[in-house]
């Protein structure tokens, strides 16, 4: 079940050479909107929701905004607001890379049209519906943080229903991330858990199921320029990419 996957090493390069950028109150705020419309609007009962309002209080967002947003998302929130619609956009960046985009809009030619200009203006291009997303795969990820008992985790993630789960031991970081069917995410959260591993957030992520290697410095300079760019953007809620970077890149901190 253990081994070296891409799907984790992937996330991983991008968060060490680049310098990661808080989501606005405005993304995180979206994020609840789409929890609370896709399940339950009782985060007890959403894992989905209790991630997000979890990272919307970390980077201090009222309760009132809060609480706003699962209203809005249940259909209760009655405001004169624009209805927000879920959207997926696809493209390519430098060297072919496929870029995977989820936003949350209310005005789809604005968010078309920044997205292009993201896109052109760092060596990419943003494509037709259906590009790119056959090279993804939507996943369930459990993450833990802190140290590991591969043992017990191996166990507990045979009986949550794990696909596979990668040990993470960094200089700064330890932890593990765990994968699974969308359809088992919150039976595996739940029985991590249980089992007293240290969960720290759950979370759907489209996994590439082919990577490019990027060994190229421009190259790499203008794909994570890309994901900055996207990831700034307040109707984007998720950016994924299938490239993996040389070792020497990642050593040299590119930026």
């Amino acid at each position: 079940m253990a081994g070296h996957s891409k799907w984790a090493n992937i996330k991983r390069q991008k968060a060490r050479v680049d310098a990661k950028k808080g989501k606005t109150f405005t993304q995180l705020s979206r994020a609840i909107i789409v929890a609370a419309r896709n399940g339950l609007a009782d985060p007890d009962g959403n894992f989905q929701l209790r991630t997000a309002i979890d990272k919307a209080k970390a980077a201090g967002i009222p309760n009132e905004n809060i609480e706003r947003a699962i209203a809005k998302g249940a259909g209760t929130y009655q405001d004169g607001d624009s209805i927000l619609e879920e959207i997926r956009y696809e493209g390519y960046g430098a060297g072919g890379v496929a870029v995977l985009i989820e936003a949350l809009t209310d005005n789809r030619n604005r968010t078309a049209a920044d997205l292009r200009s993201a896109f052109s203006k760092n060596g990419g291009n943003l494509g037709e519906t259906g590009c790119v997303s056959w090279m993804f795969e939507q996943k369930g990820v459990v993450i833990i943080e802190g140290e590991i008992n591969e043992e017990l985790l191996l166990e507990a993630s045979m009986e949550g229903g794990a696909e596979t789960y990668e040990i993470i031991v960094e200089e700064e970081y330890k932890g593990a991330e765990v994968l699974t069917e969308v359809a088992e995410l919150e039976n595996l959260n739940q029985t991590l858990q249980t089992q007293d591993l240290p969960v720290k957030e759950v979370e759907l992520r489209w996994i590439p199921n082919n990577t490019i290697e990027i060994s190229d410095p421009d190259q790499a300079r203008s794909i994570l320029k890309l994901m900055d760019t996207l990831e700034s953007l307040d109707d984007v809620q998720n950016v994924t990419a299938n490239f993996e970077m040389v070792e020497e890149l990642i050593a040299a901190n590119i930026t």
